[in-house]
């Protein structure tokens, strides 16, 4: 059998992966609080290198090229990083350049099962989906690009580190990819000296196994972090689900996804004055004048299926006499759902039988589900109603200003209205909000769902509504298809923005440790609004304040991040010791995975890894829980430790103040005593205050299982 054949230490099952999918420099404060004292946006993160785990790379695409560099080209320092890249099919030698230093493919999994398709998938690094591209240029693209859809400037994008190069590893396709390949794709990018490792992709469900942290892939990113690599990835879009989470290790920083200040909001005004709000990245309708209205029903042949003309699929249906110079009511219908119906359909349409533009509504059995491929720019006047009150509105007006006959055919369109412009933002200023798809934890620690005392998400970061570059021909996303920018929502929109942000940090601190830079995102995070109310998450039809389970430590705040007073930090033996310390998890088990065996001298619980957090999944009476903090300010510092009880729990800390000195390190000890028995995870902080103004906060998630007396 392979599993006892020489030099091979473990036999995983090959499993499916799946992808998890220009204003944020400005909302995170980096182009104030950051680029300037890296040397401005030409060179933010010179000399780090961001491998991203992906599709590909577009890299005719503004974002990477020379030419897209707002300066002289090829400012980029020589870095440690030996890769290559390896040429193919839309991929010459000049593709790599100054941004674009590394590029190669992983394949042979999806070839030996039969899904790749080499004229569709391209066997070379280049993006045949879009999503790769998009991540890349998040992470790191150029600055200052038009984002032109259409025709239309929607603005300027940037990455986040500008100045930072990409190394890219295509181990995803259209179809999604599998695990040896994105393992050896991880492989490689280790070997080939990446800085960070950025990866928009995860599992679909819980890994099987004694433990979700001896998976192959979570084993082969703690090799990364051994070697110094900053590990990234998505958490997931399986939110609001508790325990939804499918990034599990604490070597792993695992990045939930907010929505942000910024709206689409479009409108159409209706012959009486009334005024309808809706979304639809469209034109408004020409000249600001009214235009009759019609439902589709009513300006198509008779014989036709009803739900086919309603979601407006085809244009052979209408009556092109009726329907010219019109605005034609279409319906959100269930095939929209399956993706059996697309709103880009609808405008294709339109724009064939030459109607002046298209109303779409909410069909009444569906409801207020969010639209799929409302973000698509379009090409014509349009808006959609996703709302049952202006849909029903809308559907009373028209009813009413629409002459039938007596078998029910209309015969006279007296509803008139014009659709205004829906492709320019308005900005709320308000606080991020965890946004419903974000996968949620408690982490856990196997198939079964156990908890785990590791707190997850790691860090939250803007995911919805991102522009960024796209693969014109891409197989990935039929709504996008031809379009150089996409306006994309999801947790792997959020991942780039971290990995970007952890090159910054890189760039000013060289040579911190993977979990330095995830303690000063930590610790420095934002959990409420400027205005000091808690930042909010979306929950299943309403909104409730945001727990870590929903946002890690909190929203990132970039500038602090680059200066945070204190770090945790942690080295492969402390994450040895902590497999040792799983429950299911044997020495053999341990010594497997990662080559060495459990020391000598253990610790006790999982909780005393030496995170920027502290977790307890099961608290029977007390628990001790060290940390050790390093200063990595440039001034003697003296703090002051303040404590947030979680409901339940008596905490006691020493010391609860201290001074320390440049480069020290010392512990601080927390004693948690069980007070009341909870059914569920409550949630605190420790906050430690520095005289030079670092603030640096850990949050604390308890479940207590039994007080024993206490």
């Amino acid at each position: 059998m392979l599993e006892t054949a020489e030099k091979v230490r473990l036999v995983h099952e090959d499993t499916k992966l799946q992808k998890l999918t220009t204003h944020t420099p400005e909302l995170l404060g980096i182009t104030t609080g950051v680029w300037p004292s890296l040397g401005g946006s030409m060179l933010a993160g010179e000399g780090v290198v961001i491998g991203l785990i992906d599709t590909g790379i577009n890299p005719f695409h503004p974002s990477f090229t020379n030419e897209g560099l707002n300066g002289p080209a090829c400012l980029f320092t020589k870095t440690k990083f030996k890769g290559k890249c390896s040429t193919g099919e839309q991929f010459p030698p000049s593709a790599c350049s100054c941004k674009i230093v590394g590029a190669q493919y992983f394949a042979r999994a999806a070839i030996a099962a039969g899904e790749f398709n080499s004229t569709r998938d391209f066997a070379s690094p280049f993006d045949a989906d879009g999503h790769g591209s998009h991540t890349a240029s998040t992470a790191a693209g150029n600055h200052g690009i038009p984002v032109i859809a259409n025709n239309f400037n929607y603005g300027f994008a940037s990455g986040m580190a500008p100045g930072a190069q990409i190394a890219v590893y295509k181990a995803l396709y259209p179809f999604g990819g599998y695990m040896s390949d994105v393992v050896a794709a991880v492989d490689q990018a280790v070997e080939d000296g990446v800085d960070v490792l950025s990866l928009s992709i995860g599992p679909a469900r819980v890994p099987s196994g004694p433990s979700a942290f001896l998976n192959v892939l979570e084993l082969e990113l703690l090799f990364a972090t051994k070697a110094g690599v900053l590990v990234v990835q998505a958490a997931g879009n399986g939110g609001p689900s508790s325990s939804s989470i499918l990034s599990f290790s604490p070597w792993i920083t695992s990045v939930a996804a907010s929505i942000t200040d910024r709206r689409y909001n479009n409108s159409i005004i209706l012959g009486d004055g009334q005024r309808l709000i809706g979304t639809g990245l469209a034109p408004p309708t020409v000249g600001g004048v009214f235009f009759p209205v019609a439902a589709a029903a009513d300006v198509c042949q008779r014989n036709i299926t009803a739900g086919l003309v309603e979601s407006c699929q085809d244009s052979d249906p209408f009556i092109l006499t009726l329907v010219r110079g019109r605005l034609i009511i279409c319906t959100y219908t269930f095939d929209f759902e399956s993706e059996a119906a697309t709103i880009a359909t609808v405008a294709d349409t339109i724009s064939k039988i030459g109607a002046a533009g298209f109303i779409l509504t909410m069909d009444p059995d569906i409801g207020s589900e969010k639209i799929k491929g409302a973000t698509v720019p379009l090409q014509v006047p349009g808006v959609i109603l996703n709302n049952m009150e202006s849909s029903s509105a809308l559907w009373e007006y028209y009813n009413s200003n629409t002459v039938r006959s007596r078998s029910g055919i209309a015969i006279s369109f007296r509803a008139t209205a014009r659709i205004l412009d829906g492709r320019e933002a308005t900005y709320t200023g308000q606080a991020p909000v965890v946004a419903s798809y974000s996968s949620r934890g408690p982490d856990v620690n196997n198939a079964l769902l156990e908890t785990a005392d590791v707190l997850k998400p790691t860090i939250m970061a803007p995911g919805s509504s991102i522009w960024a570059a796209w693969s014109p021909n891409s197989e990935g996303d039929q709504y996008i298809k031809g379009q150089s920018f996409a306006l994309l929502s999801g947790t792997s929109m959020a991942t780039p923005h971290i990995a970007g942000i952890a090159a910054l940090i890189k760039q000013k601190h060289p040579d911190w440790s993977p979990a330095a830079i995830t303690s000063a995102m930590m610790t420095t995070a934002n959990i409420t609004a400027t205005s000091g109310a808690p930042i909010l998450a979306q929950q299943k039809n309403k909104l409730s304040p945001a727990t870590p389970f929903d946002f890690g430590a909190g929203f990132i705040n970039p500038s602090k991040a680059i200066d945070p007073g204190l770090i945790f930090d942690i080295y492969f033996k402390h994450y040895v010791q902590f497999l040792c310390t799983v429950p299911g998890v044997d020495d053999m088990s341990v010594r497997r995975a990662v080559g060495v065996g459990c020391p000598s001298k253990k610790t006790e619980w999982c909780s005393d890894l030496n995170t920027a957090s502290v977790t307890v999944s099961n608290l029977v009476g007390s628990r001790k829980v060290t940390r050790r903090v390093t200063n990595v300010g440039e001034l003697v510092e003296k703090y002051t430790v303040l404590v947030r009880e979680p409901f339940g729990v008596n905490i006691t800390v020493t010391p609860q103040s201290f001074k320390i000195s440049v480069n020290a390190s010392r512990h601080i000890t927390l004693f948690l005593v069980a007070t009341q028995m909870t059914n569920a995870y409550t949630f605190g902080e420790m906050v430690l205050e520095g005289n030079n103004n670092h603030v640096v906060r850990v949050p604390i998630s308890v479940y207590v299982s039994s007080t024993l007396g206490f």
